[in-house]
């Protein structure tokens, strides 16, 4: 409906309210484009649409599949750390966190017994039933660490068994599956790229011949070409997404590859090595194998995204076989030269804008524009001066020269489309516009949402931070003035409160009365400061000639006879045997 509204051939103004004649005839307009299946132009926006709505970006979908499989676990973790079970029940809930570890590794089926056997051996290993106290004592949040951090361990020590090959047969090969797939996805949507350049090529150079010699082709229709040209360069900048995104996929494999051999590695030699392991050592290199286990899962579930978006963007462009079949196309281009964008782009390398010839316009060039090539162009890299004027999306040579103009970067596909659109650039800018107002299309190919604020997809205006487009460059900034350009005038004496004048003239007047006076004797009179000095006692001491003591004796008592005898009665006698002082 806004691009119908927008068409300027429409006769529709999007400032007034529109009445129900206008309404009428809007939907018919939009019922006509609807039903035109072999209308290039709908083909277009319904593959933008698609794209909109189904692509994300490696964090975006990394975040979402995250956010999904903790979702799908998040009842197993409730069971888990939610309970306070008794003794008894502690087999039941450690089998639960034997089913926790197991689904949220995604190695082997949880319904495979050799797989659970081995989840129950690792896990045993590192966390036996005995150590089940201590857990269920600790907090919520401690008790979703332990389990996250048990789930890593014993991922890492299956990982570590099957390399040795005791075990893991369950777990699928992933670098072995993404060092066939990821080359193979690679190529697949290069040969789609190639497929897109060549017709592109083609269509290109059929409207060139069209309006150099236009009663040639009266049999073509130009306008239903000019659309299928733009629906091609609309699929092979979609193309080139997915293949930038495919790119860094296999890069990051490359990376995680070389890690998880060097950790295995490591990993063996701290285990062979030693009769003793210490843990310190061995469960971190664990964690780490978990970790990187947990990228290749990722980097499958990437190439999968990427492989069903190039598979579901491929029926947007059957509409080519059916508006120009390849026998009708040969037919066309006898006699037509048909070039690629490296070829007309070589073509006009040794030409450059003269600087000179331009008073009030900014010329950029690689030797003078630090980083040259991370610079935003305008209309994603196309001609800017061919887009209005012949309707074709040439490419633009930045080594011509790129304008800068009202904050914006334009590049040209020749030295003589930049030097006629320099001349005034907000006609030929306001040409595109209306040209991008006839093909709606045309908004996101050419990225004009700063003209067209209100023109956005569905899932761009409901999230606008899901954009597949570069946005505009922006940079913090501040600006300082000077504090005082001027002296200062302030008078500091200034009082306008009247008691404060009351306040001062009292004190000042007190302060005439008041007189300073001193007094001096003829006893004082130039007398001088005298000081004197002792000598301080000496410290002395006396020791005598030597040290003696005394004691006294310690008295001795004995008694005789308590025990008894052959006597009836007892007898007994005390005996004083305490030395004298004498011999003391």
């Amino acid at each position: 409906v806004k691009a119908v509204a927008l068409d300027p051939r429409n006769d529709f103004s999007v400032e007034q309210a529109l009445i129900k004649k206008d309404v009428q005839n809007l939907v018919q307009l939009s019922v006509t484009r609807l039903l035109d299946t072999t209308n290039p132009s709908l083909s277009t926006i319904k593959m933008q649409v698609f794209f909109d709505m189904n692509y994300a970006s490696r964090a975006e979908l990394l975040s979402e599949q995250h956010r999904a499989l903790e979702g799908k676990l998040a009842p197993a973790v409730r069971d888990i750390t939610d309970s306070h079970p008794h003794i008894q029940e502690l087999q039941s809930i450690y089998q639960k966190i034997i089913s926790y570890v197991l689904l949220s590794s995604g190695l082997g089926s949880p319904t495979d017994i050799e797989v659970i056997r081995e989840v129950t051996a690792g896990l045993q290993s590192v966390f036996p039933q005995r150590e089940m106290i201590t857990f269920i004592s600790l907090s919520k949040k401690n008790k979703e660490q332990q389990l996250k951090n048990l789930a890593k361990l014993v991922t890492g020590i299956r990982l570590y068994n099957k390399e040795c090959g005791k075990g893991g047969s369950s777990i699928d090969d992933l670098p072995a599956i993404l060092k066939e797939s990821i080359p193979s996805a690679t190529q697949n949507i290069d040969e789609r790229l190639n497929a897109c350049h060549r017709v592109a090529y083609q269509y290109t150079a059929l409207l060139e011949s069209t309006q150099e010699d236009p009663h040639r082709y009266a049999r073509l229709s130009s306008f239903k070409l000019k659309e299928a040209l733009f629906h091609v360069r609309q699929y092979e900048a979609f193309l080139c997404i997915l293949l930038s995104d495919a790119i860094t996929s296999a890069q990051e494999v490359e990376k995680m590859n070389v890690q998880f051999a060097a950790t295995m590695e490591q990993l063996k030699n701290t285990v062979q090595s030693k009769v003793s392991i210490d843990t310190k050592e061995v469960f971190p290199l664990f964690i780490v194998l978990s970790n990187l286990w947990s990228g290749f899962q990722d980097e499958m579930l990437l190439l999968s995204f990427l492989a069903n978006m190039t598979n579901n963007l491929q029926q947007f462009s059957e509409i080519h076989s059916q508006l120009f079949p390849e026998e009708m196309l040969t037919s066309l281009l006898e006699g037509v030269t048909v070039k690629s964008d490296e070829e007309r782009i070589g073509e006009t390398m040794g030409t450059r804008v003269n600087v000179s010839d331009f008073k009030n316009r900014e010329w950029l060039f690689p030797e003078t524009t630090d980083d040259f090539d991370q610079l935003l162009i305008q209309y994603h890299g196309f001609c800017a001066h061919a887009i209005g004027v012949k309707g074709l999306t040439l490419p633009g040579n930045p080594a011509i020269g790129i304008l800068k103009h009202k904050e914006r970067c334009y590049v040209f596909s020749s030295k003589e489309a930049a030097y006629t659109f320099a001349q005034d650039p907000d006609k030929f800018i306001q040409l595109n516009i209306e040209k991008a107002k006839e093909h709606a299309e045309l908004i996101l190919l050419l990225e004009l949402y700063h003209q067209f604020e209100y023109f956005a997809p569905f899932e761009q205006a409901r999230n606008a931070g899901k954009r597949w487009i570069k946005p505009t460059t922006q940079c913090d900034s501040c600006t300082q003035t000077d504090i005082h350009l001027l002296p200062p005038t302030i008078v500091t004496s200034y009082e306008w409160n009247e008691w404060e004048l009351r306040r001062k003239a009292i004190k000042l007047a007190n302060l005439r009365r008041k007189l300073t006076q001193a007094v001096q004797t003829h006893l004082s009179h130039m007398r001088r400061e005298n000081s004197t000095q002792v000598y301080l006692p000496k410290d002395t001491s006396t020791q005598t000639k030597r040290h003696n003591s005394s004691n006294v004796p310690r008295p001795q008592v004995f008694l005789q006879g308590l025990r008894g005898g052959s006597s009836p009665a007892t007898r007994m006698v005390k005996v004083d045997l305490t030395r004298p002082v004498d011999e003391n």
